[in-house]
């Protein structure tokens, strides 16, 4: 079956936003879906550092190669996002926007949306990583507990702009999986829109609010020297606001003005 066209993608994406902020009235359902979708990201986040950090002896002097081990394996978190309709703050930047700047719906509409779900994935992120990885210990030994602890204080040793920056990029790649996958009909070509990407911004370093809901407390619960107020402050704001600002312009807008018809 042929992929769906630029501006069949672009439609579609009005008539899920649309959808979304109907079920944003639904305060329950959005919670769950959002908790269940912060727990997806979270399940990719372990993967990767399972198995980007499993082998040091190989790639202690191929860093490279553990940056695509561990992008190989994030991306199960997306699709399981996509795939079973969960509500994911970072997919929704990118939605909500064409719906918007069509007037099916209003700008107090998309802040609630955003909100919501935003509270409810990092209830989802956090629940895991406490959960199912800690209290399971499977970051207790090293080499996963060395690592955990290093990414979540590299994550909050950077400038509030690299972080903003790497915060646009993730979510531009994160914002096109999700509408490459719109372009897709079968449940491997939406695997596919979704790995690709995911794969690639993991790869490259970007930041993405979400997934560092898991990684930094992670590391904190480990014992980082990382604080609450630096986890907020020195990487969750920055990379929340670079990533509506990648995927609310740079993908949703963006496609809104070059594919949707004017009124």
């Amino acid at each position: 079956m042929d992929v769906r066209t630029p501006t069949e993608v672009a439609e579609l994406s009005v008539n899920i936003g649309r959808n979304k902020v109907d079920t944003t009235a639904k305060t329950g359902r959005l919670i769950i879906l959002s908790i269940l979708a912060g727990s997806y990201i979270a399940l990719g986040g372990i993967l990767s550092v399972i198995v980007g950090f499993g082998f040091p002896e190989i790639t202690s002097g191929n860093p490279a190669l553990q940056r695509v081990l561990s992008g190989t394996m994030f991306p199960i978190g997306l699709i399981l996002v996509v795939i079973l309709g969960a509500e994911l703050f970072t997919g929704n930047n990118a939605l909500l926007v064409p719906g918007f700047m069509k007037g099916d719906f209003g700008f107090k509409d998309v802040v609630k949306n955003w909100t919501l779900v935003y509270l409810g994935n990092f209830v989802g992120a956090f629940g895991f990583a406490w959960l199912m990885v800690y209290m399971a210990g499977l970051t207790a030994s090293d080499p996963w507990h060395s690592a955990i602890i290093k990414v979540a204080e590299m994550k909050v040793s950077m400038s509030w702009l690299v972080v903003f920056i790497k915060g646009v990029g993730a979510n531009w790649c994160v914002c096109l999986a999700v509408w490459l996958a719109l372009a897709g009909h079968s449940l491997i070509e939406k695997m596919a829109a979704c790995w690709l990407p995911v794969m690639a911004f993991v790869a490259l370093g970007y930041e993405h609010s979400i997934a560092n809901m898991f990684f930094i407390p992670l590391g904190m619960l480990e014992g980082a020297h990382v604080s609450v107020w630096q986890f907020v402050r020195d990487n969750l704001i920055p990379a929340t606001l670079g990533n509506i600002a990648g995927g609310a312009i740079f993908v949703g807008c963006v496609h809104a003005m070059l594919h949707l018809r004017r009124k």
